[in-house]
């Protein structure tokens, strides 16, 4: 029963996160830079009532060597969903690598990939799972 619980509320904050960044789609279009869709998607949130942390230092450690600002976070939302905003033609494995590896370093659970500059946003959005952190079913 607790990881269906787990598994509603991750949809859950996934299904808000993905709303809000439509309602921005839907009012602002393709064609802004990533910043805007940033700052507008955790205005959004915020009046969702999430806790948004913005441009997220992410360190990174290397044996003895520790990097503190190697990456920087779009939105961690909660404090574990990772949300990478981008405004490209076509997502790229790239960028799914770069999100997976957020993910990973900071042992995030879950993460969105969220393409503004696509027609129909529903089409600019991919969601990714740390299969590390989940216990084996």
């Amino acid at each position: 029963m607790h990881k269906e619980k787990e598994r509603y509320a991750e949809s859950n904050l996934t299904a808000i996160i993905i709303g809000r960044a439509i309602e921005v789609h839907r009012a602002l279009g393709p064609g802004l830079l990533e910043s805007a869709y940033r700052d507008c998607l955790a205005y959004e949130l915020q009046l969702a009532g999430l806790y948004v942390e913005r441009e997220k230092a992410l360190p990174i450690v290397y044996k003895e060597v520790r990097l503190e600002h190697g990456y920087r976070l779009d939105l961690l939302v909660e404090g574990e969903l990772v949300v990478e905003l981008k405004t490209v033609e076509t997502l790229t494995d790239v960028h799914a690598a770069q999100l997976l590896t957020y993910l990973r370093l900071g042992q995030f659970p879950l993460g969105l990939l969220i393409n503004f500059q696509v027609k129909m946003l529903r089409d600019g959005i991919k969601r990714f799972s740390n299969f590390s952190l989940r216990e084996p079913q």
